[in-house]
């Protein structure tokens, strides 16, 4: 009995084996190398637009406010010193998700000039940071002020994050970057407001406020910081790690809506009820954070595994409310709000980013992947501007206030997604078709 039984269990599994093997994907014929050569020469191609758009629209120098004269001797920096004007922000949250795509390019695409674009400015922040912060520490004001005295996690949590991956890429730009981070990080880790059960928190619009934007703006610094000083100092790490699990656990508690699977907006204590808002860039900045944090978490952290059930979770519900032009809605569960770009690049980003780590399954999400990168590539005009992107959104409980928010190229929020999502669709081309 024991000899068959064991003839019988080994015929199962060569069986089982057999069938995994029919089960594996067939090799690319030459059309799909064919089209999937020319989808990614056509992403490079947006992607570029977006760059040359930034590249000229956002400069790289100081200048006197009075004369607008450049200054080059950081040493003359004073309190009429400021970063020149372009469209938009060199230190804004927005731009931390820029210089996050941008390096995210670079690393998929071997161009340098993206890398390029964020050491140049990158450098000009840290060169500048100390002699900004004497004219900071003596009129509580200058052109680095959010880095120097945060008020909240939007002035320093992206941007703190953006810069320890710069440091990654880049280690000779470490030293010089430290101050600002070691800043920005003691910021989040000790000096943000919290729940009484450590929740990051805002005193906005009311007093303890939770908002769902803030698992990017403060959970993704504290587990970079952690890989930045795992050699160092692996027992600290831990403690970021731990800490990075135990917001997501917070914000989930307060959060999330099991029956919807999606995280409403915000959470206020003192409100009886809290109704739930589904605002899909808010929905996004959590897939971004669980993206960031489960890149960084060892596998076999306790926490790892609930974090990627969680991730998976959401990002199923995401998929079944994409809509039939391959983007998302404003309000993900509200068809007649309009459909909205800095979501999607990030739902884009989140699933190709998924299937090029091996947590989903291609068959599925390649083709949602797809569709939705198509519907953003549509809103990348001539000049490289993105369109139909929200402006800045506060926290609020009617639905009105959703549907009523501008669009606008000037939208910051719209080009680091966008990057992202570019980036990451071109690796899944090259993951799943070469000749390799």
């Amino acid at each position: 009995m024991k000899i068959k039984n064991y003839k019988g269990k080994l015929l199962f599994v060569c069986g089982f084996l057999s069938l995994q093997v029919l089960a594996q994907p067939a090799p690319p014929s030459e059309k799909q190398l064919q089209e999937a050569t020319q989808f990614k020469k056509q992403i490079k191609t947006d992607l570029d637009r977006v760059f040359t758009f930034l590249d000229t629209n956002t400069p790289a120098a100081i200048i006197d406010n009075k004369t607008g004269n450049k200054i080059t001797d950081y040493r003359k920096i004073d309190a009429n010193s400021k970063f020149e004007e372009g469209r938009f922000g060199l230190v804004t949250y927005e731009w931390g998700v820029t210089y996050s795509g941008m390096l995210r390019v670079a690393e998929i695409t071997n161009d340098r000039k993206y890398a390029d674009y964020v050491f140049e400015r990158m450098r000009l922040i840290g060169e500048t940071y100390p002699y900004f912060k004497i004219i900071n520490d003596k009129t509580g004001n200058s052109g680095l002020r959010a880095l120097i005295t945060p008020k909240w996690l939007d002035d320093c949590g992206s941007m703190g994050a953006a810069m320890i991956k710069t440091s990654l890429a880049n280690p000779e730009l470490s030293p010089l970057l430290r101050p600002v981070i070691d800043n920005a990080f003691n910021f989040v880790m000790y000096k943000e407001y919290r729940l009484y059960n450590r929740l990051l928190a805002r005193k906005r619009p009311m007093m303890n406020s939770v908002w769902l934007d803030d698992m990017y703006m403060g959970i993704p610094i504290l587990t970079y910081m952690g890989k930045l000083i795992e050699k160092d100092n692996p027992t600290f790490t831990d403690t970021l790690y731990n800490e990075s699990a135990l917001q997501i656990e917070l914000f989930q508690q307060k959060l999330w809506i099991p029956e919807m699977k999606l995280f409403r907006h915000g959470w206020i204590e003192s409100m009886k009820e809290h109704p739930s808002f589904f605002w899909g860039r808010a929905n996004g900045w959590a897939l971004l954070a669980m993206c960031d944090v489960l890149d960084i978490l060892p596998e076999n952290h306790p926490q790892y595994g609930e974090i990627m059930a969680l991730f998976l979770e959401h990002l199923r519900s995401i998929v079944t409310l994409q809509s039939g032009k391959g983007s998302w809605h404003q309000l993900l569960d509200r068809n007649d709000s309009y459909l909205e770009t800095s979501a999607t690049a990030m739902y884009t980003y989140c699933m190709a980013h998924a299937i090029n780590k091996g947590w989903v399954d291609p068959l599925v999400y390649e083709p949602l992947a797809r569709s939705a990168w198509k519907a953003v590539s549509t809103m990348i005009n001539a000049q490289g501007e993105v369109e139909n992107t929200c402006v800045g959104t506060g926290l609020a409980f009617y639905p009105a206030f959703y549907y009523d928010r501008p669009v606008s190229v000037n939208a910051a929020h719209g080009y680091g997604p966008v990057l992202l999502a570019g980036a990451e669709m071109i690796a899944l081309l090259e993951n799943r078709y070469s000749n390799k």
